[in-house]
């Protein structure tokens, strides 16, 4: 009888068969030294994050991949792999571009905490921001607290104004214009110093605008973060950040899309039918990886639990002195570091007194507080910025909200930023940089500002305004002091201090960047050499910027 014999599927006998891995032969390869670069441009932002990362499984080119998808592909995709799954990375690829005009300095400074950002803000070192306008809150019933912040709002303005012109003044009987420099040059540089000094007095409550452009994870954390706000202004922000993101963006092109288009359909409707959808179609920036972007129960309820502890563990505890900028040198373990950098970024005391006090509690206690941090934690939630710990050099700093401003666009350290209040009262400015309030003849005048702006913060808290503690900050200056933790390297504690102590930059953060260099020094002594900082007790030539 005849053996059978069996056949592979190209019908040959005793072929091997392909997905037998002991008797497949190896596919041929060949060399190939042709690597292409190329940009990509035209692409919406969701579906060039679907197309690269098709990357991961697909051996299609980038021109394949765009060629044949399309807005509603991306979608299906990114709503299976993104939302079902958890491929998280996949939003880092789509990164999208926005406006966000006309927003309270306050809320500004909320929008940009975010470690992963790139943008840019209007200055208050070169523009004057006499004209921007200012955020009113909801008041309700409470007239009285309305009239109060309006007229402290206005007045702040109105000692803004009056300051730059002083000092403008006192800045042109001190520096002379050099002859090799036009008039017109000069007399911008010196209102340009008048501003570092004027910027003192604009309050919280002052419009500016900012461009952002954020990758779709940073933006739906964002976003997810401004919504969990306690102020209705930030919520408000968050609200319109997802639904700019979802809706159609604005197109420079629009108009001349459509005139196009018009002429195109004018000549020839079977043309205009065919062009339309190309030209006059709506960009959505990210119609998906953003929709479902909710207020956080992670941040809401580890907020409301950290404010209790903080609260219970330094009850009667009163806040210590601290100078400008302090080095806290390591001593503790990593438990103890976690659960003081919990409480510290939900009070107002010094990291130093925090720590020295958390050190001293049992362990228990010690892991009751690291497990406040974490017990409303998600499955998809990151851990809170506190948990960001193991850093070498850790700067607890005390300065004015406006020279923090810049300092806080470092973003490569942790940041732990305590709430806005008024417990730390206001900076004056002192600097040979400029000129001095008793110089220009208005050191009262800068006091009298200040301490009315804080008298009426402390009214309007104490009102029955919706909101009454929130819409309290926005009539603190910029001069108010904020206290922060900068955790960081050493190569960003050099860079920091190279690059702030430079005698371009405003005196407030000068000041700050030399002492993080002097202490770095002082316990570090032989790694100072390798910082090239600028003395910032030496004069600057007040004519370079």
């Amino acid at each position: 009888m005849p053996i059978s014999t069996p056949e592979s599927s190209s019908g040959h006998p005793h072929s091997p068969s392909p997905a037998d891995p002991a008797t497949a032969q190896a596919p041929k390869t060949h060399a190939q030294n042709q690597t292409e670069v190329f940009a990509v441009h035209g692409a919406d932002p969701e579906v060039l994050a679907y197309a690269m990362a098709k990357y991961s499984r697909s051996s299609l080119s980038m021109r394949q991949s765009l060629r044949e998808l399309n807005a509603q592909r991306a979608e299906q995709f990114l709503n299976t792999f993104y939302f079902q799954y958890g491929h998280r990375s996949i939003a880092d690829l789509a990164h999208v571009a926005f406006a966000v005009e006309r927003l309270s300095l306050l809320a500004a400074i909320v929008l940009v905490d975010e470690q992963r950002w790139d943008g840019q803000e209007r200055s208050t070192r070169y523009q004057n921001f006499l004209k921007s306008g200012w955020y009113l809150p909801e008041f309700g019933q409470a007239i009285e607290a309305r009239d109060i912040y309006t007229k402290t709002v206005e007045d702040l303005f109105a000692a803004y104004a009056s300051t730059s012109a002083a000092v403008f003044q006192a800045l042109k009987s001190r520096v002379a214009c050099p002859a090799e420099m036009k008039q017109d040059a000069y007399e911008r540089t010196l209102k340009a110093r008048a501003f570092d000094v004027a910027r003192y007095l604009l309050p919280l409550a002052t419009n500016t605008s900012l461009g952002q452009i954020v990758n779709a994870r940073t933006l739906e954390t964002q976003v997810s973060r401004l919504l969990s706000h306690p102020a209705a202004e930030i919520r408000d922000l968050g609200q319109k950040l997802r639904d700019a993101a979802i809706g159609p963006a604005w197109n420079l092109y629009a108009e001349d899309f459509a005139a196009l288009h018009g002429k195109i359909a004018t000549l020839s409707p079977d043309l205009g039918t065919e062009t339309e959808a190309l030209l006059t179609r709506q960009v959505h920036a990210s119609p998906t990886l953003v929709k479902y972007a909710q207020p956080n129960p992670y941040d809401l309820q580890s907020r409301a639990d950290l404010t209790q502890a903080a609260s219970e563990l330094l009850a009667g505890v009163a806040i210590a002195p601290a100078p400008m900028v302090d080095l806290v040198e390591r001593t503790e373990s990593l438990e103890v570091e976690l659960a003081a950098t919990l409480v510290y970024s939900a009070s107002h005391h010094p990291y130093r007194q925090i720590r020295d006090l958390v050190a001293a509690l049992p362990e228990a206690r010690v892991a009751e507080v690291i497990a406040v941090g974490l017990r409303h934690r998600g499955r998809h939630d990151e851990l809170q910025r506190a948990f960001h710990a193991g850093a070498a050099l850790r700067f607890d700093i005390l300065m004015d909200i406006g020279g923090f401003r810049d300092m806080h666009r470092h973003r490569r350290c942790t940041q732990i930023i305590q709430e806005f209040t008024p417990l730390h009262r206001y900076d004056t400015p002192h600097s040979g940089d400029a000129a001095g309030l008793a110089e220009a003849g208005i050191l009262g005048e800068y006091q009298a500002s200040m301490d009315a702006a804080f008298a009426a913060s402390r009214t309007i808290a104490a009102s029955d305004a919706p909101e009454a503690a929130q819409s309290a900050l926005y009539v603190l200056p910029l001069a108010t002091r904020i206290r922060s933790l900068f955790k960081m390297d050493f190569a960003e504690a050099v860079y920091i201090s190279e690059l702030r102590s430079g005698p371009a930059g405003h005196f407030s953060y000068r000041e700050v960047a030399w002492e993080m260099y002097k202490a770095v020094e002082h316990q570090h002594p032989s790694l100072a050499k390798y910082f090239r900082v600028t003395d910032f007790t030496q004069p600057v030539d007040l004519l370079k910027r």
